[in-house]
């Protein structure tokens, strides 16, 4: 659904995180960073995704990536999650979709029969220099660390 594609410079953001920080692309320069957008902090299929990324964490840090979560959760329902699971990353609470609406991953979806808006399962690897390298749209929740690291 986004319109971003593999070898687009991926947009500056800057959102508050579950403790309260201000995260910004910049941070990462120099870095790779997954960045996965996933609808709702807490229900069965971003925990699945979650835990997946944290049971891999080391695998990804071995291989020069941070990991960065984003969906439209509070912080406080962030941190609870991040308690909950044991997540060893930041999660943005971009309350206001300012990072979801500048990766695209926010419009209709479908659900049992239903059709609302909200934000599609993506996730967005980005090299050292902000560029992006790859983007997952048909995540498979249990086994995400494989699809990225390959």
């Amino acid at each position: 659904m986004t319109t971003l594609k593999i070898g687009d410079k991926a947009p500056q953001f800057e959102a508050k995180d579950n403790a309260g920080n201000t995260i910004k692309l910049d941070d990462y320069s120099g870095k790779k960073l997954v960045l996965f957008f996933y609808p709702k902090a807490s229900t069965p299929g971003c925990t699945n995704e979650a835990c997946d990324l944290r049971d891999n964490y080391q695998s990804f840090l071995a291989k020069g990536y941070d990991v960065l979560g984003a969906s439209a959760d509070s912080a406080k329902r962030q941190q609870n999650w991040i308690n909950k699971h044991d997540l060893p990353f930041p999660l943005l609470a971009d309350e206001d979709k300012a990072v979801i609406e500048a990766f695209g991953v926010w419009g209709p979806k479908k659900f049992m029969g239903k059709e609302y808006d909200g934000i599609h399962r993506t996730t967005f690897v980005i090299d050292e220099n902000g560029v992006i390298e790859d983007i997952i749209s048909k995540v498979k929740t249990k086994a995400h660390a494989e699809q990225i690291l390959g």
